[in-house]
């Protein structure tokens, strides 16, 4: 890379190398809403790109898409070529409305959904550039300025036809693309590979929590116990007092540990008990237990509150440990446990109550073995940690890569 020269020319309030082109991309490309049917028109037919097909995805090939009733005239109307992007059109959140996908290859007979927007440029576009120009900061942000929020955020044709690009010339696009892609590689690359070792974490859960497999050295005999025998009721009940504050905790499902932690008034949390939290306990949301909502304790929360929804227990010492308890819960099996105790949540009949939780059976090995087996997943749930953190890593590098050569900032050496 090479620092950008002092031949330069203002765009908004920055400046772009003066052999650079602005553009609205309403005079480089054509815009087209996709299609909209009813219900009923889905399910048989042709492919059809969908908003979920494409959400937060940078680039969509040919794939098992869902099918769409769509007639000769609509298949020519929305079609899908090779280096089309698609703009999301709406979303629920602001940060999802106008992100792209660059369509990777021509797409015979595949139409595309109204919720997106259809650009097809001119020639002024390397094909893979576009797959990175729109992710730009400063092009973002104008975006969103013309955006307009309803029940959700929306862009429209209009808006996007307005909106300015500052293109280096086809030799540069092709340069920034290619390095910004390599970036995309190693991203992919690494990510694949965090797929992996989930999946092996995942093999060594069904297969050692069960006694499929037994670590070297460990064949002593596993006995079925119930939660009633091997936990004890942790957390200290108390009526809260109306004037006083309080800080209050809660676990959702399918999340890493205590979920949220607010402050609330004794008066708002009425007459009923509360617990004081105790570190180290497993504590489980009683109403989404079936979604895998449950947590430990830590000296964090040691002060804070939690409600009846939330109990708390206490493995026995000589018998379970908190962290094989965890990971027991955490898989498939302890979660089919909990669902057969919880036919609770959206359109069921009942929740989990803290009797059914403790008639709960599990497999208990020894101390020994419990703790060599949380030895093992502990070092695959660090071994994935630390893949993530690369993955975050690339990805704060790629951002500052696209700020500076997208911007013109630092220049590419054209051979």
């Amino acid at each position: 890379m090479k620092h950008n020269a002092n031949n330069t020319k203002p765009f908004y309030n920055t400046t772009i190398p003066s052999d650079w082109e602005i553009l609205k991309l309403g005079n480089i490309g054509e815009f087209k809403n996709g299609i909209n049917k009813d219900k009923e028109e889905f399910g048989y037919g042709y492919p059809f790109v969908g908003l979920m097909d494409v959400f937060d995805i940078p680039k969509v090939y040919n794939g098992d898409f869902s099918l769409v009733n769509s007639t000769e005239n609509e298949r020519k109307d929305f079609d899908l070529q090779k280096g089309d992007v698609l703009f999301v059109r709406s979303s629920v959140k602001p940060i999802g409305v106008g992100l792209t996908t660059l369509v990777c290859q021509d797409m015979p007979e595949t139409t595309f959904s109204g919720f997106l927007i259809r650009f097809r440029a001119n020639g002024k576009f390397d094909f893979e550039f576009k797959a990175h120009c729109f992710y730009e900061s400063n092009f973002r942000n104008r975006l969103l300025k013309k955006s307009t929020i309803s029940a959700n955020t929306n862009i429209n044709q209009v808006a996007l036809k307005s909106l300015k690009i500052a293109l280096p010339p086809l030799p540069e696009q092709r340069a920034i693309a290619h390095l910004l892609s390599l970036m995309d590689t190693a991203i992919n690359k690494n990510n694949q590979l965090i797929a992996q070792k989930e999946l092996r974490k995942k093999w060594l859960m069904q297969n050692l929590l069960t006694r499929k497999k037994r670590l070297k050295g460990y064949s002593g005999v596993w006995k079925t116990k119930t939660l009633k025998n091997i936990l004890t009721i942790a957390g200290k009940p108390f009526i809260p007092e109306k004037e006083k504050l309080y800080t209050q905790i809660g676990i959702r499902s399918h999340t890493k540990g205590i979920f949220y932690k607010e402050r609330v008034t004794g008066a708002s949390l009425g007459e009923k008990r509360v617990f004081w939290i105790e570190p180290d306990c497993f504590v489980v949301n009683i109403v989404f237990a079936w979604e895998h909502a449950i947590a430990k304790t830590t000296e964090q929360e040691v002060g804070m509150i939690a409600s009846h929804r939330f109990p708390m227990y206490k493995p026995k010492e000589s018998i379970l440990t908190l962290d094989y308890l965890l990971y027991y819960f955490k898989s498939p099996m302890g979660k089919y446990l909990l669902g057969l105790a919880s036919p609770g949540g959206a359109g069921r009949n009942k929740t989990l109550g803290k009797s059914e939780f403790m008639k709960l059976q599990m497999p208990v090995p020894s101390i020994e073995e419990q703790t060599a087996i949380v030895k093992v997943l502990q070092a695959a749930d660090k071994e994935i940690e630390l893949l993530k953190a690369k993955t975050e890593k690339l990805r704060k590098q790629k951002k500052g890569m696209m700020q500076v050569l997208l911007t013109g900032k630092k220049r590419l050496k054209i051979n």
